[in-house]
């Protein structure tokens, strides 16, 4: 090692100046450095006003979200993990590729953390792009355990102005463990305008109902089977919708120039929310899913996020003024998840606001961005040689069934899938569930070759997707990774600790 420097990373929150992080360039020296050293104290946290919420939570190093981490790709990192919540916990490191037993998975890949313990993560992280880190223990993401994590490549092309934006709901506990019972009264929080299933956008002629109500098809929003959100009893009722911390107003302005490039990187780290995006005035170039570039760009109006997905989103400012990035809630009037973006001259303009309804938009989809063809009912090995091939049934959420399953059953029950180093696996996934399913897959990145019965021309580098509700989906990797117990999982909080969980597991022999 030519030199060992130490990065010790103890912000503190202030408020709404961390709403947002604008990434200036990596100096030379921090660029320089062999190992990048980091401390994560987690602890007991009250949310401040900024948030729109009255909330005791547990946060990193005294901020929710926590402190963004930031390495170039080939960087060894050290993480001091010390443990003040209360409980047991760990850390996991979404979307990276690393030894096993730093992947943070209590039981499975390391002992949990006591109360008053320490571990320390070490790796080189891998991929580049955006990853983030989160507690992997019961309700603690839920409870503001979470923080971004950016492995920057020196080769990409930059930005005039790159910004992380961290999309994040402060969950009612009550409601939280009502729904991990199965008895929660809360709604679907989808907002206007899309079809049955929620994965595309209604045409442009739907009507608006007098009032600003939409029609029958608008008011399904994600629930295939009701005309209008209903009580599911798994659904959460939230206190506020945040941006890295802050509720709008308390959100602090974005400020760019004319001329300039912007780059957003965009991380739902909702516990069970997917949020849908649009930036009033402006279309977004879609660059980067999961930290992961894309085969070819697309230009959307609105960016449909599953939970735990990260997306890099460009536009550029061509004219003076102001325009309001907002997630789209289910009540239309709900401005709280929002950032304001103006020009240097437009502090005092009215800003420009998103349509509430995603009717006529067009939505960013696997299917257009993998440009989904019909697949051939006849075709034989359609996405190539495997040498291990599964279908996982997603299944539960009945009435009086409280359980999330894979296969019938629920984890630590459920089956495995036994690969060796060099294996090509394909699992596909069938969903007859009234719910989309954000699965994410540790310790590994795959590609997602099918949606519902179309193939992707263009598969998509992932690392978390949306198996849709009554559809399908399919994944395809190469079992390359270290070996051990990767677990694949629903990253919705809720479903995941009903029992929605399973493992790619690495077994010896040739």
């Amino acid at each position: 090692m030519r030199r060992r420097d130490f990065l010790h990373n103890s912000l503190t929150f202030t408020g709404a100046a961390l709403s947002w992080a604008v990434l200036p360039p990596m100096s030379a020296r921090a660029a320089d450095r062999d190992l990048v050293e980091v401390t994560l104290d987690a602890r007991p946290y009250r949310y401040p006003a900024v948030s729109g919420a009255r909330f005791t939570g547990l946060a990193y190093n005294g901020q929710v979200p926590g402190p963004l981490l930031r390495v170039r790709y080939g960087q060894m990192f050290r993480a001091r993990f010390i443990n003040g919540t209360g409980g047991l916990s760990t850390i996991h490191w979404h979307g990276m590729i690393l030894p096993n037993d730093m992947d943070g998975v209590p039981y499975v890949t390391q002992a949990p953390v006591p109360d008053g313990g320490q571990f320390i993560y070490t790796f080189k992280p891998d991929p580049p792009g955006f990853r983030w880190y989160h507690s992997h223990v019961g309700d603690q993401e839920a409870l503001g355990l979470f923080g971004a994590f950016l492995v920057e490549d020196p080769r990409e092309p930059r930005a005039d102005v790159e910004v992380v934006l961290i999309l994040h709901d402060i969950p009612d506990m009550r409601s939280f463990w009502a729904a991990i019972a199965g008895r929660s009264a809360a709604t679907m929080n989808v907002p206007p305008g899309l079809t049955p299933n929620g994965m595309q956008a209604l045409p442009a002629s739907t009507a608006m109902h007098p009032g600003g109500g939409m029609g029958a098809m608008g008011r399904m929003g994600g629930m295939s089977t009701s005309i209008k959100p209903m009580p599911m009893g798994d659904a959460v009722g939230y206190l506020s919708h945040c941006v890295s911390g802050a509720a709008y107003p308390r959100t602090r302005p974005i400020i760019v120039k004319v001329g300039q490039t912007v780059r957003l990187r965009i991380l739902n780290a909702s516990p069970t929310l997917t949020h849908y995006v649009r930036l009033a005035g402006h279309r977004l170039r879609v660059t980067h899913s999961d930290g992961n570039p894309m085969p070819r760009d697309v230009t959307v109006d609105a960016l449909r996020i599953g939970v735990a997905e990260r997306y890099d989103a460009w536009f550029e400012v061509t004219r003076p003024g102001a325009w309001m990035l907002t997630s789209l809630m289910g009540q239309i009037h709900d401005h709280r998840q929002s950032v304001l973006i103006r020009t240097e001259d437009a502090a005092d303009r009215l800003p420009e606001m998103p349509p509430p309804s995603l009717a006529g938009a067009e939505l960013f989809t696997y299917r257009l961005a993998g440009a989904g063809m019909p697949l051939p009912p006849d075709e034989h090995a359609p996405f190539g040689p495997a040498n291990v091939r599964r279908t996982l049934l997603l299944g539960g959420g009945t009435p009086g069934h409280r359980h999330w399953t894979i296969d019938g059953k629920i984890w630590p029950h459920t089956p495995k899938i036994d690969v060796r180093h060099g294996d090509r696996v394909l699992i596909h996934f069938k969903n007859p569930t009234d719910m989309d399913h954000p699965m994410h897959l540790h310790g590994h990145v795959f590609e997602l070759v099918e949606q519902s019965g179309e193939r992707l021309r263009y598969p998509l580098l992932k690392d978390t997707t949306l198996v849709p509700a009554a559809g399908t989906s399919t994944w395809r990797f190469r079992a390359d990774s270290p070996p051990g117990r990767w677990v694949l999982h629903c990253h919705n909080v809720v479903h995941m600790m009903d029992g929605m969980m399973t493992e790619v597991d690495y077994v010896r022999g040739a």
